[in-house]
Protein backbone atom coordinates (compact mmCIF):
# COMPACT_ATOMS: atom_id res chain seq x y z
CA UNK A 1 0.00 0.00 0.00
CA UNK A 2 1.42 3.35 -1.06
CA UNK A 3 0.57 6.32 1.15
CA UNK A 4 -0.90 9.51 -0.23
CA UNK A 5 0.68 12.93 0.39
CA UNK A 6 -1.27 13.71 3.59
CA UNK A 7 -0.41 10.31 5.06
CA UNK A 8 3.23 10.77 4.05
CA UNK A 9 3.37 14.15 5.80
CA UNK A 10 1.87 12.58 8.95
CA UNK A 11 4.58 9.88 8.93
CA UNK A 12 7.49 12.22 8.24
CA UNK A 13 6.45 15.23 10.37
CA UNK A 14 7.87 14.16 13.74
CA UNK A 15 11.10 12.64 12.38
CA UNK A 16 11.85 15.77 10.33
CA UNK A 17 11.06 18.25 13.12
CA UNK A 18 13.10 16.40 15.73
CA UNK A 19 15.98 15.58 13.37
CA UNK A 20 16.45 19.29 12.76
CA UNK A 21 15.60 20.45 16.29
CA UNK A 22 17.88 18.06 18.17
CA UNK A 23 20.66 18.71 15.68
CA UNK A 24 20.62 22.41 16.51
CA UNK A 25 20.13 21.90 20.25
CA UNK A 26 23.16 19.61 20.30
CA UNK A 27 25.32 22.38 18.83
CA UNK A 28 24.14 24.76 21.55
CA UNK A 29 24.67 22.25 24.34
CA UNK A 30 28.23 21.39 23.30
CA UNK A 31 29.09 25.07 22.75
CA UNK A 32 27.88 25.75 26.32
CA UNK A 33 30.01 22.86 27.60
CA UNK A 34 33.12 24.34 25.95
CA UNK A 35 32.51 27.86 27.24
CA UNK A 36 30.22 29.72 24.82
CA UNK A 37 26.90 30.69 26.47
CA UNK A 38 25.48 32.56 23.44
CA UNK A 39 22.93 29.91 22.48
CA UNK A 40 22.08 29.24 26.13
CA UNK A 41 21.42 32.92 26.79
CA UNK A 42 19.01 33.02 23.82
CA UNK A 43 17.11 29.95 25.00
CA UNK A 44 18.35 27.79 22.12
CA UNK A 45 19.75 24.96 24.26
CA UNK A 46 16.27 23.50 24.29
CA UNK A 47 14.34 20.49 23.01
CA UNK A 48 11.32 22.70 22.31
CA UNK A 49 10.92 22.59 18.49
CA UNK A 50 9.31 26.03 18.45
CA UNK A 51 12.63 27.57 19.46
CA UNK A 52 14.37 26.11 16.40
CA UNK A 53 11.80 25.88 13.59
CA UNK A 54 12.45 27.98 10.51
CA UNK A 55 9.21 28.45 8.50
CA UNK A 56 11.02 27.96 5.19
CA UNK A 57 13.74 25.44 6.01
CA UNK A 58 11.87 23.28 8.54
CA UNK A 59 8.37 23.40 7.08
CA UNK A 60 7.96 24.74 3.54
CA UNK A 61 10.99 23.26 1.76
CA UNK A 62 10.68 19.72 3.20
CA UNK A 63 6.96 19.74 2.31
CA UNK A 64 7.68 20.83 -1.26
CA UNK A 65 10.43 18.22 -1.66
CA UNK A 66 8.24 15.49 -0.17
CA UNK A 67 5.40 16.45 -2.53
CA UNK A 68 7.77 16.38 -5.52
CA UNK A 69 9.12 13.02 -4.39
CA UNK A 70 5.59 11.60 -4.24
CA UNK A 71 4.69 13.17 -7.59
CA UNK A 72 7.74 11.81 -9.42
CA UNK A 73 7.99 8.48 -7.65
CA UNK A 74 10.65 9.15 -5.01
CA UNK A 75 14.41 9.33 -5.27
CA UNK A 76 14.93 12.92 -4.15
CA UNK A 77 16.92 14.25 -1.23
CA UNK A 78 14.67 15.51 1.58
CA UNK A 79 16.48 18.66 2.61
CA UNK A 80 15.86 21.35 5.22
CA UNK A 81 17.26 23.41 8.05
CA UNK A 82 16.34 25.05 11.34
CA UNK A 83 17.23 28.50 12.63
CA UNK A 84 21.00 28.25 13.13
CA UNK A 85 22.07 28.09 16.75
CA UNK A 86 24.27 31.14 17.45
CA UNK A 87 27.79 30.14 18.41
CA UNK A 88 30.56 32.64 19.13
CA UNK A 89 33.63 30.50 18.53
CA UNK A 90 35.83 33.18 20.10
CA UNK A 91 34.18 32.38 23.45
CA UNK A 92 35.24 28.74 23.34
CA UNK A 93 38.11 27.87 25.64
CA UNK A 94 40.18 26.64 22.68
CA UNK A 95 38.34 28.11 19.66
CA UNK A 96 39.96 26.22 16.78
CA UNK A 97 40.08 22.88 18.56
CA UNK A 98 36.69 23.09 20.25
CA UNK A 99 35.01 24.14 16.98
CA UNK A 100 35.38 20.51 15.89
CA UNK A 101 33.31 19.19 18.81
CA UNK A 102 30.63 21.87 18.48
CA UNK A 103 30.28 21.14 14.76
CA UNK A 104 30.34 17.36 15.16
CA UNK A 105 27.60 17.42 17.81
CA UNK A 106 24.86 17.97 15.23
CA UNK A 107 25.63 15.01 12.93
CA UNK A 108 26.31 12.83 15.98
CA UNK A 109 22.82 13.64 17.31
CA UNK A 110 21.40 12.57 13.93
CA UNK A 111 23.30 9.28 14.17
CA UNK A 112 21.83 8.62 17.62
CA UNK A 113 18.34 9.44 16.35
CA UNK A 114 18.81 7.18 13.33
CA UNK A 115 19.66 4.33 15.70
CA UNK A 116 16.63 5.13 17.88
CA UNK A 117 14.30 5.09 14.87
CA UNK A 118 15.95 1.87 13.65
CA UNK A 119 14.92 0.29 16.96
CA UNK A 120 11.37 1.56 16.35
CA UNK A 121 11.34 -0.19 12.96
CA UNK A 122 12.47 -3.42 14.65
CA UNK A 123 9.71 -3.12 17.28
CA UNK A 124 7.11 -2.27 14.64
CA UNK A 125 7.98 -5.26 12.45
CA UNK A 126 8.07 -7.54 15.48
CA UNK A 127 4.57 -6.40 16.50
CA UNK A 128 2.73 -7.44 13.35
CA UNK A 129 -0.97 -7.87 13.99
CA UNK A 130 -1.19 -4.94 16.40
CA UNK A 131 -2.78 -1.61 15.42
CA UNK A 132 0.46 0.34 15.84
CA UNK A 133 2.82 -2.01 13.99
CA UNK A 134 2.66 -0.48 10.51
CA UNK A 135 2.59 3.20 11.59
CA UNK A 136 5.55 2.62 13.93
CA UNK A 137 7.55 0.78 11.25
CA UNK A 138 6.83 3.48 8.66
CA UNK A 139 7.68 6.36 11.01
CA UNK A 140 10.77 4.52 12.22
CA UNK A 141 12.02 3.99 8.68
CA UNK A 142 11.31 7.63 7.85
CA UNK A 143 13.26 8.62 10.96
CA UNK A 144 16.25 6.50 9.97
CA UNK A 145 16.17 7.87 6.44
CA UNK A 146 15.86 11.55 7.29
CA UNK A 147 18.49 11.43 10.03
CA UNK A 148 20.95 9.61 7.78
CA UNK A 149 20.36 12.24 5.10
CA UNK A 150 20.92 15.11 7.55
CA UNK A 151 24.01 13.46 9.03
CA UNK A 152 25.64 12.75 5.67
CA UNK A 153 24.63 16.13 4.23
CA UNK A 154 26.01 18.07 7.18
CA UNK A 155 29.29 16.20 7.06
CA UNK A 156 30.05 17.51 3.57
CA UNK A 157 33.27 19.57 3.81
CA UNK A 158 31.56 22.79 2.75
CA UNK A 159 31.29 25.74 5.15
CA UNK A 160 28.95 26.60 6.82
CA UNK A 161 27.95 22.93 7.02
CA UNK A 162 29.30 21.06 10.01
CA UNK A 163 31.75 19.12 7.85
CA UNK A 164 33.20 22.40 6.63
CA UNK A 165 33.72 23.61 10.19
CA UNK A 166 35.26 20.27 11.17
CA UNK A 167 37.64 20.65 8.22
CA UNK A 168 38.55 24.20 9.26
CA UNK A 169 39.26 22.96 12.77
CA UNK A 170 41.59 20.22 11.53
CA UNK A 171 43.54 22.10 8.84
CA UNK A 172 46.61 24.29 9.45
CA UNK A 173 45.72 27.96 9.93
CA UNK A 174 46.46 29.18 6.39
CA UNK A 175 44.48 26.41 4.70
CA UNK A 176 41.71 26.73 7.28
CA UNK A 177 41.43 30.46 6.53
CA UNK A 178 41.08 29.80 2.79
CA UNK A 179 38.36 27.19 3.35
CA UNK A 180 36.51 29.46 5.81
CA UNK A 181 36.29 32.19 3.14
CA UNK A 182 33.83 29.99 1.23
CA UNK A 183 31.27 30.22 4.05
CA UNK A 184 29.23 33.23 2.75
CA UNK A 185 28.59 31.31 -0.48
CA UNK A 186 28.13 27.84 1.03
CA UNK A 187 24.34 27.68 1.03
CA UNK A 188 24.12 29.10 -2.48
CA UNK A 189 26.48 26.36 -3.66
CA UNK A 190 24.40 23.78 -1.78
CA UNK A 191 21.09 24.91 -3.31
CA UNK A 192 22.61 24.87 -6.80
CA UNK A 193 23.93 21.34 -6.19
CA UNK A 194 20.51 20.26 -4.91
CA UNK A 195 18.46 21.51 -7.84
CA UNK A 196 20.95 20.39 -10.49
CA UNK A 197 20.94 16.84 -9.11
CA UNK A 198 24.66 16.88 -8.31
CA UNK A 199 23.98 16.75 -4.57
CA UNK A 200 22.09 13.47 -4.99
CA UNK A 201 24.95 11.96 -7.00
CA UNK A 202 27.34 12.82 -4.16
CA UNK A 203 25.11 11.81 -1.27
CA UNK A 204 23.19 8.70 -2.40
CA UNK A 205 26.15 6.26 -2.21
CA UNK A 206 26.99 7.49 1.30
CA UNK A 207 23.33 7.35 2.35
CA UNK A 208 23.04 3.82 0.98
CA UNK A 209 26.12 2.61 2.86
CA UNK A 210 24.93 4.15 6.14
CA UNK A 211 21.40 2.76 5.73
CA UNK A 212 22.90 -0.68 5.04
CA UNK A 213 24.97 -0.55 8.24
CA UNK A 214 21.98 0.47 10.36
CA UNK A 215 19.82 -2.21 8.76
CA UNK A 216 22.49 -4.82 9.48
CA UNK A 217 22.78 -3.66 13.11
CA UNK A 218 19.08 -4.35 13.67
CA UNK A 219 18.94 -7.46 11.51
CA UNK A 220 16.76 -5.82 8.85
CA UNK A 221 17.04 -6.30 5.09
CA UNK A 222 18.13 -2.91 3.74
CA UNK A 223 15.62 -3.30 0.89
CA UNK A 224 12.79 -3.50 3.45
CA UNK A 225 14.11 -0.44 5.30
CA UNK A 226 14.32 1.59 2.08
CA UNK A 227 10.87 0.39 0.98
CA UNK A 228 9.33 1.48 4.28
CA UNK A 229 11.18 4.82 4.14
CA UNK A 230 9.64 5.43 0.72
CA UNK A 231 6.23 4.77 2.41
CA UNK A 232 5.42 1.65 0.41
Amino acid sequence: MELNLVQSIAVYALPVVFAITLHEAAHGYVAKYFGDLTAYAEGRVSLNPLRHIDPIGTVALPLVLLALSKLFGGGGILFGWAKPVPVNFANLRHPKRDMLWVAAAGPFSNLLMALFWGLMVKIGLASQGTYFALPLALMGAAGVFINVIFMVLNLLPLPPLDGGRILVSLLPHRLAYNIARIEPYGFIILIVLLFTGVLGVILWPLIGITMSLIAALFGLPVSDLMRLASLR
